[in-house]
């Protein structure tokens, strides 16, 4: 990986980035634009309180979204190239029919990330690997490519975030 992030820290990056809260929470505001405080949970009724809550604040404590006064919740310019990062992926899992032809938008970008994520690590790719295409050709390397460029952009997604201090 050509980013300072260890092995442990991409793991953790694409852990964080495969959260479908997280996920639902980026494409909505990408979608649809930012999200009135008071209107999070009702914005995503399928996500339990505890799941938004804390969707919310990871997002937060990893520069993705911000609170912005009379409008709520938005994109920060890291959150609108996650939402892109996102997109590409989804794009990908479509056409390649994975991981079903027909699944839910959260669980094409879990399924991708999982696949990418070995590569993240240094681990040599073989033959059999998911990542391997017709010819020899990598199947994933685009949006590896773009997942590596976003990491690499975002260090900040690597790391545990400081615990806020208690007033």
């Amino acid at each position: 990986m050509s980013t300072a992030m260890t092995s442990a820290e991409a793991l953790r990056a694409v852990e964080l980035l495969a959260s479908r809260p997280l996920v639902r929470l980026v494409t909505e505001i990408d979608d649809n634009g930012a999200i009135p405080p008071r209107r999070l949970a009702p914005t995503l009724p399928d996500l339990s309180t505890h799941q938004v809550r804390s969707a919310s604040d990871t997002a937060r404590a990893h520069g993705l979204i911000l609170i912005t006064p009379g409008a709520g919740l938005e994109l920060t310019p890291a959150g609108s190239e996650l939402a892109d990062l996102y997109d590409a992926i989804a794009r990908w899992a479509r056409r390649h029919a994975v991981p079903a032809p027909v699944c839910e938008f959260s669980s094409r970008i879990r399924h991708v990330l999982g696949l990418l994520a070995p590569s993240l690590t240094g681990e040599c790719l073989d033959s059999a690997s998911p990542l391997a295409g017709d010819g020899g050709e990598l199947g994933l390397a685009r949006p590896r490519m773009l997942l590596i460029r976003w990491l690499a952009d975002n260090p900040q997604v690597a790391r545990v975030p400081e615990p806020e201090p208690v007033a």
